[in-house]
Protein backbone atom coordinates (compact mmCIF):
# COMPACT_ATOMS: atom_id res chain seq x y z
CA UNK A 1 0.00 0.00 0.00
CA UNK A 2 1.27 3.26 -0.69
CA UNK A 3 2.79 5.79 1.62
CA UNK A 4 0.40 8.12 2.83
CA UNK A 5 2.03 9.77 5.65
CA UNK A 6 2.29 12.90 4.42
CA UNK A 7 -1.84 13.32 3.49
CA UNK A 8 -2.27 12.44 6.92
CA UNK A 9 -0.27 14.97 8.31
CA UNK A 10 -1.97 17.79 5.77
CA UNK A 11 -5.08 15.98 6.89
CA UNK A 12 -4.71 17.18 10.63
CA UNK A 13 -2.99 20.12 9.89
CA UNK A 14 -5.76 21.60 7.45
CA UNK A 15 -8.87 19.75 7.95
CA UNK A 16 -8.82 19.57 11.71
CA UNK A 17 -6.45 21.63 14.15
CA UNK A 18 -7.52 25.17 11.57
CA UNK A 19 -11.64 24.02 12.31
CA UNK A 20 -10.57 24.24 16.43
CA UNK A 21 -9.74 20.29 17.25
CA UNK A 22 -6.74 20.75 19.66
CA UNK A 23 -6.97 18.11 22.35
CA UNK A 24 -3.24 16.42 21.71
CA UNK A 25 -4.33 12.84 22.01
CA UNK A 26 -7.24 13.16 19.66
CA UNK A 27 -4.38 15.19 16.69
CA UNK A 28 -2.05 12.20 17.62
CA UNK A 29 -4.70 9.60 17.21
CA UNK A 30 -6.13 11.22 13.89
CA UNK A 31 -2.17 11.53 12.49
CA UNK A 32 -1.25 7.49 13.28
CA UNK A 33 -4.21 6.01 11.86
CA UNK A 34 -4.15 4.69 8.33
CA UNK A 35 -7.13 6.17 7.08
CA UNK A 36 -6.42 4.76 3.72
CA UNK A 37 -6.89 1.08 4.99
CA UNK A 38 -10.30 1.55 6.09
CA UNK A 39 -11.92 2.81 2.58
CA UNK A 40 -12.70 0.61 -0.15
CA UNK A 41 -9.35 0.17 -2.72
CA UNK A 42 -11.15 2.05 -5.34
CA UNK A 43 -11.28 4.78 -2.86
CA UNK A 44 -8.00 5.16 -1.81
CA UNK A 45 -7.07 7.94 -3.83
CA UNK A 46 -9.90 10.06 -1.44
CA UNK A 47 -8.60 8.54 1.97
CA UNK A 48 -7.82 12.60 2.88
CA UNK A 49 -10.46 14.34 1.53
CA UNK A 50 -12.53 16.50 3.81
CA UNK A 51 -15.40 14.26 3.18
CA UNK A 52 -17.11 11.31 3.83
CA UNK A 53 -16.84 8.05 1.50
CA UNK A 54 -18.93 5.54 0.68
CA UNK A 55 -17.74 2.10 2.52
CA UNK A 56 -20.59 -0.06 1.26
CA UNK A 57 -24.10 -1.84 2.67
CA UNK A 58 -25.51 2.08 1.95
CA UNK A 59 -23.56 3.63 4.48
CA UNK A 60 -20.57 6.04 4.92
CA UNK A 61 -17.25 6.72 6.55
CA UNK A 62 -17.27 10.44 8.41
CA UNK A 63 -15.21 12.98 7.42
CA UNK A 64 -11.85 13.06 9.27
CA UNK A 65 -13.10 16.69 10.91
CA UNK A 66 -16.42 14.80 12.38
CA UNK A 67 -14.25 11.97 13.86
CA UNK A 68 -11.71 13.82 15.59
CA UNK A 69 -14.63 16.51 16.61
CA UNK A 70 -16.76 13.65 18.38
CA UNK A 71 -13.49 11.91 19.93
CA UNK A 72 -12.45 15.66 21.53
CA UNK A 73 -16.24 16.12 22.64
CA UNK A 74 -16.30 12.57 24.52
CA UNK A 75 -13.26 13.59 26.98
CA UNK A 76 -11.69 10.40 26.73
CA UNK A 77 -8.33 9.65 28.90
CA UNK A 78 -6.17 6.53 28.74
CA UNK A 79 -8.01 4.84 31.12
CA UNK A 80 -11.40 5.05 29.13
CA UNK A 81 -13.93 2.34 28.97
CA UNK A 82 -15.94 3.03 25.40
CA UNK A 83 -18.80 2.02 23.29
CA UNK A 84 -19.18 3.12 19.80
CA UNK A 85 -22.37 2.89 18.36
CA UNK A 86 -22.01 2.25 14.32
CA UNK A 87 -18.42 0.49 13.58
CA UNK A 88 -18.74 1.13 9.59
CA UNK A 89 -15.21 0.35 8.17
CA UNK A 90 -13.56 0.71 12.12
CA UNK A 91 -11.75 3.47 11.18
CA UNK A 92 -13.28 6.09 13.89
CA UNK A 93 -13.04 2.18 16.64
CA UNK A 94 -9.04 2.61 15.42
CA UNK A 95 -8.96 6.79 16.68
CA UNK A 96 -10.67 5.39 19.62
CA UNK A 97 -8.69 2.82 20.32
CA UNK A 98 -5.05 4.94 20.10
CA UNK A 99 -6.55 6.96 22.66
CA UNK A 100 -8.63 5.03 25.50
CA UNK A 101 -8.35 2.00 26.79
CA UNK A 102 -10.57 -0.47 25.82
CA UNK A 103 -13.47 0.34 22.75
CA UNK A 104 -16.75 -2.28 22.29
CA UNK A 105 -18.42 -1.16 19.20
CA UNK A 106 -21.54 -2.45 17.41
CA UNK A 107 -22.61 -2.52 13.91
CA UNK A 108 -25.85 -3.29 12.77
CA UNK A 109 -24.86 -4.91 9.04
CA UNK A 110 -23.20 -8.05 9.65
CA UNK A 111 -20.90 -7.58 6.54
CA UNK A 112 -19.49 -4.23 7.65
CA UNK A 113 -18.81 -5.82 11.30
CA UNK A 114 -17.17 -8.55 9.89
CA UNK A 115 -14.85 -6.63 7.45
CA UNK A 116 -13.95 -4.15 10.24
CA UNK A 117 -12.97 -6.80 13.15
CA UNK A 118 -11.00 -8.72 10.81
CA UNK A 119 -9.39 -4.98 9.49
CA UNK A 120 -9.02 -4.16 13.33
CA UNK A 121 -6.98 -7.44 14.04
CA UNK A 122 -4.67 -7.33 11.18
CA UNK A 123 -3.67 -3.77 12.13
CA UNK A 124 -3.00 -4.48 15.70
CA UNK A 125 -6.23 -3.55 17.59
CA UNK A 126 -6.92 -5.80 19.85
CA UNK A 127 -8.50 -3.38 22.48
CA UNK A 128 -11.35 -2.92 20.32
CA UNK A 129 -14.46 -5.29 20.33
CA UNK A 130 -16.70 -5.51 17.42
CA UNK A 131 -20.25 -6.82 17.72
CA UNK A 132 -23.20 -6.99 14.88
CA UNK A 133 -26.76 -6.03 16.53
CA UNK A 134 -28.64 -3.37 17.08
CA UNK A 135 -26.69 -0.37 18.41
CA UNK A 136 -29.79 1.17 19.87
CA UNK A 137 -29.50 -1.45 22.35
CA UNK A 138 -25.81 -0.79 23.47
CA UNK A 139 -23.67 -3.55 24.71
CA UNK A 140 -25.08 -3.43 28.34
CA UNK A 141 -22.76 -7.05 28.73
CA UNK A 142 -19.92 -4.53 29.44
CA UNK A 143 -21.60 -1.84 30.82
CA UNK A 144 -21.44 1.35 32.60
CA UNK A 145 -19.40 3.17 29.84
CA UNK A 146 -17.15 6.38 30.49
CA UNK A 147 -18.31 7.86 26.85
CA UNK A 148 -20.46 6.56 24.08
CA UNK A 149 -20.16 7.77 20.75
CA UNK A 150 -22.89 7.43 18.25
CA UNK A 151 -22.18 7.61 13.86
CA UNK A 152 -26.10 7.74 13.36
CA UNK A 153 -28.56 10.40 13.68
CA UNK A 154 -31.52 9.43 16.19
CA UNK A 155 -34.99 10.97 16.32
CA UNK A 156 -34.27 10.93 19.94
CA UNK A 157 -31.69 9.48 22.55
CA UNK A 158 -32.12 5.43 23.05
CA UNK A 159 -32.99 5.37 26.52
CA UNK A 160 -30.45 2.13 27.02
CA UNK A 161 -27.71 4.35 25.82
CA UNK A 162 -28.43 6.81 28.82
CA UNK A 163 -28.72 3.94 30.88
CA UNK A 164 -25.52 2.00 30.12
CA UNK A 165 -23.46 5.43 30.49
CA UNK A 166 -21.83 5.67 33.76
CA UNK A 167 -21.58 8.88 36.41
CA UNK A 168 -19.32 11.53 34.76
CA UNK A 169 -20.09 9.82 31.71
CA UNK A 170 -20.52 11.26 28.18
CA UNK A 171 -22.57 11.00 24.59
CA UNK A 172 -22.09 12.34 22.15
CA UNK A 173 -25.27 11.60 19.47
CA UNK A 174 -26.29 13.49 16.55
CA UNK A 175 -30.19 14.08 17.32
CA UNK A 176 -32.78 14.99 15.03
CA UNK A 177 -36.37 14.59 13.58
CA UNK A 178 -35.26 14.98 10.34
CA UNK A 179 -33.60 11.48 8.99
CA UNK A 180 -31.02 13.71 7.00
CA UNK A 181 -30.15 16.87 9.66
CA UNK A 182 -29.48 16.80 13.44
CA UNK A 183 -27.63 18.45 16.00
CA UNK A 184 -24.25 16.79 17.21
CA UNK A 185 -25.36 16.28 20.94
CA UNK A 186 -23.25 15.96 23.93
CA UNK A 187 -24.75 14.96 27.15
CA UNK A 188 -22.90 14.73 30.24
CA UNK A 189 -24.23 11.87 33.65
CA UNK A 190 -23.54 13.72 36.78
CA UNK A 191 -22.63 12.17 39.81
CA UNK A 192 -26.10 12.38 41.10
CA UNK A 193 -27.44 10.52 37.79
CA UNK A 194 -29.44 13.87 36.07
CA UNK A 195 -28.31 13.88 32.10
CA UNK A 196 -26.68 17.87 30.87
CA UNK A 197 -27.47 18.28 26.84
CA UNK A 198 -25.32 20.56 25.32
CA UNK A 199 -25.55 21.23 21.31
CA UNK A 200 -22.07 21.28 19.15
CA UNK A 201 -23.94 22.29 15.85
CA UNK A 202 -25.40 20.80 12.89
CA UNK A 203 -24.26 17.74 11.34
CA UNK A 204 -25.50 15.12 8.82
CA UNK A 205 -25.79 11.70 9.51
CA UNK A 206 -26.88 8.68 7.68
CA UNK A 207 -30.11 7.38 10.04
CA UNK A 208 -29.83 4.98 12.81
CA UNK A 209 -31.84 2.32 12.75
CA UNK A 210 -33.19 0.29 15.82
CA UNK A 211 -35.68 0.04 18.00
CA UNK A 212 -34.21 2.82 20.23
CA UNK A 213 -34.53 5.00 16.74
CA UNK A 214 -35.41 5.03 13.51
CA UNK A 215 -37.38 2.02 12.53
CA UNK A 216 -36.20 0.53 9.51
Amino acid sequence: MPDFSTQREHMVATQIETRGVAAPRVLDAMRAVPREAFVMEAMREHAYDDSPLPIGAGQTLSQPYIVALMAEAAELTSDSRVLEIGTGSGYAAAVLGRIAAEVWSVERHAELADSARRRLAELGYANIHVRHGDGTLGWPEHMPFDAILVAAGSPEVPSALLEQLDLNGRLVIPVGADPGLQQLMRIRRSPDGDFQRESLGGVRFVPLIGEGGWRS
